[in-house]
């Protein structure tokens, strides 16, 4: 009898095991056709939204993820394959604001203030994906991240109906880590989308590209007055 529930709780293991590797090559294999790693060969699109990360590490050193997506932001700017960047993070309280990090370094960089487009209720990759289109209107997009992250987001994009591609940026060479956390997010993406049918915890008034930058008021983590910066 103890052999025989060895074996079992073995084989629910293994099982779940192949399962979720299963899962992690469907989605990779599902979206390669509308990821680019090279710049040129990047289709244009009007806008190109930057998914949101920290800038440092809680350690305080500088995060690659991060200044990877900058530089890939900057680049397809540059290279006019996206006329408008739609930075959308989270904003968890005033000193940590993903969008409006991001926003300082792209003109930092020589981007027009007036083509940067904030979305501060971009609190994961599925809220990220869906308010481009819902919020800002937005349909036929480039999304910038690295790559792997690039297949979740395609894979959200494609079961919402959203037409959207992927300019891979580069990863840091250390990713083992990142990548193994990378397998349980697209499980929870897929309870997400077809078991649970989440949406984006904020859905506001549209507005099209490019809009105004505004403080939308009753989500928590934004600022009370409009920092100095975007004055």
């Amino acid at each position: 009898m103890r052999k025989f529930l060895i074996y079992s709780l073995l084989t629910i293991i293994v099982t779940a095991i192949v399962a979720i590797l299963t899962f992690d090559r469907w989605i990779s294999w599902k979206t390669a056709d509308y990821i680019y790693d090279d710049v040129k060969k990047l289709p244009p699109r009007s806008v190109g939204m930057i998914l949101g990360t920290s800038k440092f590490y809680s350690t305080g050193s500088p995060n690659e993820y991060y200044k990877y997506r900058i530089q890939g932001a900057i680049n397809a700017y540059n290279s006019g394959k996206i006329k408008y960047l739609l930075v959308s993070g989270d904003n968890a309280h005033y000193n940590y604001n993903e969008p409006i990090t991001m926003r300082r370094d792209l003109i930092a960089a020589g981007i027009p203030a007036a083509k940067i487009v904030l979305d501060f209720a971009g609190f994961r990759t599925l809220d990220s994906v869906i308010r481009t289109r819902q919020v800002f209107a937005t349909n036929n997009f480039t999304i910038i991240t690295q790559r792997f992250h690039c297949e979740r987001a395609l894979f959200i994009a494609m079961k919402k109906g959203i037409d959207a591609q992927c300019y891979a940026v580069s990863s840091p060479k250390k990713i083992i880590k990142v990548r193994l956390r990378e397998v349980f997010a697209r499980i929870n993406a897929l309870i997400d989308l077809y078991i649970l049918k989440s949406e984006p915890r904020f859905l506001g008034q549209q507005e099209s590209i490019p809009a105004p930058i505004k403080m939308p008021d009753g989500i928590k983590g934004y600022p009370a007055v409009l920092p100095e910066e975007l004055k």
